[in-house]
């Protein structure tokens, strides 16, 4: 029997990369593919890109410029570039970087068997294409591995806002949502594989309008029908839209044991003028009003955000606005980001703020957020969480997990194994995670 050949991906970006890097290597699998953690030892190196950073492109071009010297010493090595980047670049990417023998769109990756064969003919192969067949189904009876306890789903795909500064409607194309039996029986494989926490994801994941029995679906009907599923003990969901929380998601929120008290929901700035320049169509009190219906309906819940500063034309008296917000809402967690252009959005042609300004915005902004997580982390001491369990810790007999609320919780003398679901008191607060004890 001839030796596996190894495959070496690199993921960037988002959880649904995360996901799609996970299915390629499913789809390469059944073409004798085992993963390596080490490029050195690949016969095939995959960089699953994302474009939502600045200069991202570059970054992939610089990534691989430090193969030539492998693709030198291992001629047959074949080299993929996949992911938003590919899709925005297309040719452009073997133009540049002659040693690339594949690109691959994140809407074709199920195509990956054909290409691999058609390079290590020698041909350079290229589809970006927005295929009108699932890939889904295209891949569900590649090989499956065991899993771990948690795992990503993809049940939405492709974004209809076109907010000002994104490229994700021109990377990932028009919303596109999963018919809810396939999700079904995908989370069943999952389960039966060993997971029972499940994220179910999108770039719109609230706007999920999948087909179902009886008409199309919201993604409430879909978690009721996940929540029927036994062995899956959570579900979450990522990344949602203010204009897309239905009356239905939130009442899930208070109704649904298996749904977990953590929602993201990213706001973008605290200025109506900006939230209007970014095309959010929400407003600040719009956004606040629903955090409000949110923790009425959940009063414990998490909310984390997502927000940008130094957006174009924003003024200090704007950013004070987004301080402003975030002040009133009390975040458990936060992600900011200082504006960086994307060619070919809107936001891109208008005048820009100074990269200073903008800087010491974002630093006033992560310290009030910082702030914010540690208030919350610090309040959960004395309290009594569930805990799923992950892996083991740094120490002899020690375990990490997550938390309901989505907190990384470490467990010393902790006779629990991976995949088990224990209450825990939290006994201290640390920089980015919480230390507790089983309660018997």
């Amino acid at each position: 029997m001839s030796a596996p050949k190894k495959l070496f991906i690199k993921t960037y970006g988002c959880q649904m990369n995360v996901y799609d890097s996970e299915r390629m290597a499913e789809a390469l699998g059944g073409e004798g593919y085992v993963e390596t953690k080490s490029p050195d030892d690949a016969d095939m190196i995959l960089l699953n890109t994302c474009h939502i950073r600045e200069k991202a492109a570059e970054k992939v071009y610089s990534e691989l410029g430090r193969f030539k010297g492998l693709k030198a010493e291992k001629p047959d090595l074949k080299i993929g570039v996949a992911g938003c980047v590919a899709q925005a670049e297309g040719q452009e990417i073997m133009r540049r970087q002659p040693l690339v023998d594949l690109v691959v769109g994140p809407q074709s990756y199920h195509r990956l068997p054909e290409m691999e064969a058609k390079a290590r003919e020698g041909e350079k192969v290229l589809d970006t294409d927005f295929p009108e067949e699932d890939k889904f189904e295209k891949l569900k009876n590649r090989p499956k591995a065991k899993r771990g306890p948690t795992a990503f789903l993809t049940v939405q795909e492709g974004c209809d806002k076109f907010c000002a500064f994104c490229v994700v409607p021109y990377t990932r194309g028009a919303e596109v949502s999963r018919p809810a039996d396939r999700i079904l029986r995908e989370a069943q494989d999952l389960v039966e594989r060993g997971v029972r926490e499940i994220t179910l994801l999108g770039q719109n994941v609230n706007a999920y309008h999948g087909a179902g029995p009886n008409g199309d679906m919201t993604l409430a009907q879909l978690i009721w029908e996940l929540d029927k599923v036994d062995g899956l003990e959570r579900i979450r969901f990522t990344t949602s839209h203010p204009n897309d929380m239905q009356d239905d998601l939130i009442e899930a929120h208070g109704t649904c044991a298996k749904l977990m008290p953590y929602l993201h929901l990213p706001v973008q700035a605290g200025s109506d003028k900006i939230l209007k320049r970014m095309n959010r169509a929400h407003t600040a009190e719009s956004y606040l009003r629903l955090i409000e219906r949110i923790r009425a309906a959940r009063p414990d819940i998490l909310i984390s955000g997502d927000f940008i500063v130094g957006f174009p034309e924003e003024t200090e008296a704007d950013f004070q606005a987004t301080l402003d917000l975030v002040e009133g809402v009390k975040y458990g967690t936060a992600y900011s980001f200082k504006y960086s252009t994307r060619p070919g959005t809107p936001a891109a042609e208008r005048p820009q703020v100074d990269p200073k300004e903008a800087d010491d915005r974002l630093q006033r902004l992560q310290a009030l957020l910082t702030k914010q997580q540690r208030e919350v982390q610090d309040s959960m001491v004395g309290r009594d969480v569930t805990v799923l369990f992950e892996k083991a810790g740094r120490f002899p007999g020690q375990m990490v997990g997550k938390s309901d609320y989505l907190h990384a919780v470490h467990v010393a003398d902790c006779d629990r194994a991976i995949g088990d679901l224990a209450r825990v008191r939290i006994l201290s607060s640390g920089a980015n995670s919480l230390a507790g004890a089983l309660i018997d």
